[in-house]
């Protein structure tokens, strides 16, 4: 074999028409499946040499034979076992050239993921079927296919294997739930999460209401729309966590679950000043800028507690600080859409935000409010932009120099 690829290692494909080179992928696909099913023949049979070598198992052995990771070695070795001993069909296929090495993982790992009682008659269905699909389905599709194999092989009893085996997934998945965060130290904290997958896609078609609200089929693209779509779900995410009604939520300490912001009334109306978390597990990264402060403040379930000279108490929250129902229907009524100029994101996607802010005593009527989508109420309270207030009420954002 290696004699027949030394004739061939200085031959130079560009010269070879477009049919010989067609041939050759092909021919070359066949040989590597037939040479992958030879390998894994062999490493089935390594048991003794590891032994010999005194490695630790087949996997270790191969591993430093090959300069492999080790797990992969242990899948291939695992993958060898259960071809040479229990899954000839697949085997043969892969001899034959008719089955790659990743059509045969996936064929494998379904077919031993089939319950035993089901009788060996349909064991050996379903891996003669999955041998024929190997011809027109590729690895991925293969996969999507192995999760209903019992309903093309044996349909009696399909129904209640996938329920059975539904349960057992979703019982398993909520085991291995898990959230986890670390802070950065840049004001930034990297989670991780590991939930069930309805959960997932139930989250993923919140975050997508956030991250792409509608827009009218001739509407401008602004800088909004040139960010990278991951941003685009993290920043989605944060405006969810911003939207919750804590109302909504457990009761928590006897109270219902808020979160508390403290800030003096000088920083509330600086530029550039801070403000702390109450109750905040986050170490490092418990403070808040007065902007992000003051934009909370004026939609989110967030209470701000404004504090004195002498630390007392000026204000917890304001009873009017939010817009009523009532008031955003009528702003949305008036407004139509995000008044930012040129935006066209619908008045059901926005904010309200107070022209005049609350931090500096502004009232929550209707005069004062405008609708924003989240991307320009941004802009509001980020200090590297001004705005002015064309004749037609709509918005006019400015670039600070």
């Amino acid at each position: 074999m290696l004699a027949a690829l030394d004739e061939v290692v200085d031959a130079q494909p560009v010269y070879a028409s477009p049919a010989d080179k067609r041939a050759a992928v092909v021919a070359l696909e066949k040989v590597a499946r037939r040479v992958a099913e030879l390998r894994l023949r062999v490493v089935a049979e390594c048991g003794e040499v590891a032994d010999a070598d005194a490695a630790r198992d087949v996997a270790g052995w191969l591993a430093f034979q090959t300069q492999a990771d080790v797990g992969a070695s242990r899948a291939e070795a695992h993958l060898a076992v259960a071809v040479a001993s229990r899954w000839q069909r697949v085997q043969a296929g892969m001899a034959s050239g008719a089955v790659s090495l990743e059509q045969a993982r996936v064929m494998v790992a379904g077919l031993e993921a089939l319950p035993t009682h089901v009788g060996l008659d349909v064991i050996a269905r379903a891996e003669e079927h999955l041998v024929g699909l190997a011809a027109v389905h590729r690895p991925a599709e293969l996969r999507r296919i192995v999760r209903h194999l019992l309903h093309v092989v044996a349909p009696e009893i399909a129904e209640a294997e996938e329920a059975r085996r539904l349960e057992e997934e979703e019982r398993s998945a909520w085991e291995k739930t898990r959230f986890s965060y670390r802070n950065l130290g840049d004001g930034t904290s990297r989670g991780r999460i590991v939930i069930p997958e309805a959960l997932m896609a139930r989250l993923l078609t919140y975050l997508e209401a956030f991250a792409s609200p509608r827009k009218s089929a001739d509407a401008l693209g602004g800088e909004e729309d040139r960010i990278p779509h991951s941003r685009k779900l993290g920043q989605a995410f944060c405006g969810l966590l911003e939207h919750l009604d804590p109302r909504q939520l457990p009761v928590h300490g006897g109270d219902a679950t808020t979160v508390m912001v403290t800030v003096s009334v000088e920083s509330l109306t600086a530029d550039l000043a801070t403000g702390g978390l109450i109750d905040a597990d986050l170490s490092a990264g418990d403070n808040l800028s007065a902007s992000a402060i003051r934009r909370l403040a004026c939609s989110a379930r967030i209470i701000p507690v404004v504090l004195g000279g002498e630390g007392e108490i000026l204000d917890l929250g304001r009873s009017k600080r939010l817009y009523s129902r009532a008031q955003h229907k009528a702003m949305r009524l008036r407004d139509q859409r995000c008044r930012a100029e040129g935006c066209t994101i619908p008045a059901t996607w926005c904010e309200a935000h107070h022209l005049k802010p609350w931090s500096e005593g502004g009232k929550t009527d209707l005069g004062d409010g405008v609708l924003a989508c989240v991307w320009h109420h941004h802009r509001f309270h980020d200090r590297r932009f001004s705005y002015e207030i064309l004749s037609n009420g709509d918005i006019r954002f400015h670039r600070r120099r």
